[in-house]
This record gives structure tokens, C-alpha cells and sequence, in this order.
């Protein structure tokens, strides 16, 4: 069977389909149709004359052949954006888009600044950002870059580790003044508690190498690390809030540390990227900039 032009880019949408895990995500990575993308998988199968794959309304799978005849698919893929790559970091200066995600405060207070001053330095870089504080799935998205607060799950994915940054148990002083200023961590159950649902529900303190592990309860729960700190600032209850959140609020005397001479665990921040992501010129400097520039806060 001769190889044609047309079959050749229905080898590529096919194998974006596998990787993307649906035609609606390979559709949006590719910039087509969701249609065009059927067409392209269906005009395969015609011309192979095997299904490639098991498709329902909600799921989708491959079939044996369509498992190994992906491998060849995803290397020619893998190829033409390797070269694409190459011929990006050939030219003097980078430019294209690069795609990032990160958490909403983080993104506002400490992020978007820095990439302010980035595209100041490469002016022919284009920047795609999407502010969310859930866990976004980089590679089906199509995302080059993710910043997130905490371990790395998924170890198909590279990260490099931008900063450590504290957190604290804040108040507004108007609910200090009403409740009493806590002592002790013992103190803290007895509080109201503005729970950020996207950390666990208890804190960890330690002194003199001494642990408490106190749980949390309230009225106030959120998914939103702004609300969260809003909420605490209103004076509605405790809250567990990062150092660059908690910063302007501390400054401006709407918030105040409590037990101060305990200490919280920090939350280690990491760039995390597909594994040849950093191949592209431009994400790699940009991987570079942030790495340099959050960890020394400028």
C-alpha cells in the first residue's frame, strides 16, 4: 500500500486522538473539528480495512490492532514536532505560544508579574494562561506548563522545584479581639476555620521538635484560595494561608499571624512540564526565568 499525503495526516490526527484520550481534546490540540477528526480516524479504518477504535458515547479504547499500528503513528508525530522544535531553536530569538496553568493567587500575586518581565526580555513569545485551582491534566489540555504547590503525582511528568514558601494560621484582628487570641495549638480546635478544600482538613505545627496535629472545623468551606483569604480577612475565622497570600494582608493589618513561634510545613512549588517539553527553546527559558526569578522573589 502506497502511503499517500492525505493518509499521512490521518495517521497524525489518529494518534493525537490515543494521546489527547478523545477526538472532542484532539480536536482542541489540533485546532479542527471534532468532525474533521472523526473523519480522519474513520477514513483510516475504510482504508486499513481494521477498526483502530472501540468507540461509545463515553468511552473510548484501542483495539490490538489499533495499539500497535499507534506506536508507528506516535513516532511519526513525536518526529515532525521534533523537527519543528529544532527549527524553532535554530532561529536567534524564540517566539510561539507557550500554554501554562496555574492556581489563581499564586498566579496573580507571583506569577503574572514574572511573566510580565519575560515578555519584556522575548517580545515575540506569546503567553496562554490559565488560572484555576484545580489540577489541570497538562497533556491532554495541551498544556506546556504547569505551576503547582506540592509533590509530584504523576511520574510521567517532569518537574523542577521553583521555591519554598511558608505558610501560616492568619486572623483579622476583629476576630481575634471577639474570641480571644489562641496559645496554644491545643487552643485551635476550639475555633471556626475557613477550610480550603484543596489541603487537608488539619494542620501541623511543631515547636522544639515537638508535633500537634490539630483537625479543623467551620462553617466556610471553599475551593478558591482568594475567597479563602478574603473570608479570614472579613474576620469570619482561622485560616491556613501561604506566605505570599497572606503578605499584603499582614502589611496592611487586616490579618495577623497566629502562634507565630510554630512552624507549619512549607509548600515546595514546582514547574511541571510533559517530559520533552523543555526541548522547545522557549520553554526552556521560560522553565529558566521562573525557576531563577520565584525562588529569589524578583
Amino acid at each position: 500500500m502506497q502511503l499517500s499525503f492525505d493518509q499521512l495526516k490521518s495517521m497524525v490526527v489518529f494518534s493525537q486522538v490515543v494521546r489527547y484520550g478523545s477526538l472532542s481534546s484532539a480536536s482542541k490540540h489540533l485546532g479542527i473539528s471534532r468532525a474533521v477528526v472523526s473523519y480522519h480516524i474513520k477514513r483510516l479504518e475504510k482504508l486499513l480495512d481494521v477498526k483502530l477504535l472501540n468507540r461509545s458515547t463515553r468511552s473510548m479504547s484501542l483495539t490490538d490492532e489499533g495499539k500497535q499500528y499507534y506506536e508507528s503513528c506516535r513516532r511519526i508525530a513525536d518526529e515532525a514536532e521534533e523537527a519543528n522544535r529544532h527549527i524553532e531553536n535554530m532561529k536567534q530569538e524564540p517566539e510561539g505560544t507557550i500554554k501554562i496553568t496555574c492556581s489563581v493567587n499564586l498566579g496573580t500575586r507571583v506569577v503574572v508579574p514574572l511573566l510580565s518581565q519575560f515578555m519584556c526580555i522575548y517580545s515575540r513569545i506569546k503567553i496562554d494562561l490559565t488560572l484555576t485551582d484545580e489540577v489541570v491534566n497538562i497533556v491532554h489540555e495541551g498544556v506546556d506548563i504547569a505551576i503547582r504547590g506540592g509533590p509530584l503525582e504523576d511520574s510521567e511528568l517532569k518537574a523542577v522545584r521553583l521555591a519554598t514558601m511558608k505558610t501560616y494560621i492568619c486572623a483579622a484582628p476583629s476576630y481575634l479581639n471577639k474570641h480571644g487570641v489562641p496559645r496554644a495549638p491545643e487552643d485551635l480546635s476550639e475555633y471556626s476555620w475557613v477550610y480550603y478544600n484543596q489541603l487537608p482538613k488539619h494542620v501541623l505545627l511543631s515547636k522544639k521538635g515537638r508535633q500537634y496535629n490539630v483537625s479543623m472545623s467551620g462553617v466556610i468551606t471553599t475551593n478558591n484560595a482568594v475567597a479563602r483569604t478574603s473570608f479570614v480577612e472579613s474576620g469570619v475565622g482561622l485560616g491556613r494561608i501561604p506566605e505570599y497570600d497572606a503578605a499584603p494582608g499582614i502589611d496592611s493589618g487586616k490579618l495577623e499571624i497566629v502562634l507565630a513561634d510554630y512552624e507549619l510545613p512549607s509548600i515546595d512549588f514546582y514547574c511541571v512540564f510533559s517530559a520533552g517539553a523543555t526541548s522547545s527553546k522557549k520553554v526552556s527559558l521560560l522553565v529558566d526565568y521562573l525557576k531563577e526569578h520565584v525562588r529569589h522573589g524578583n
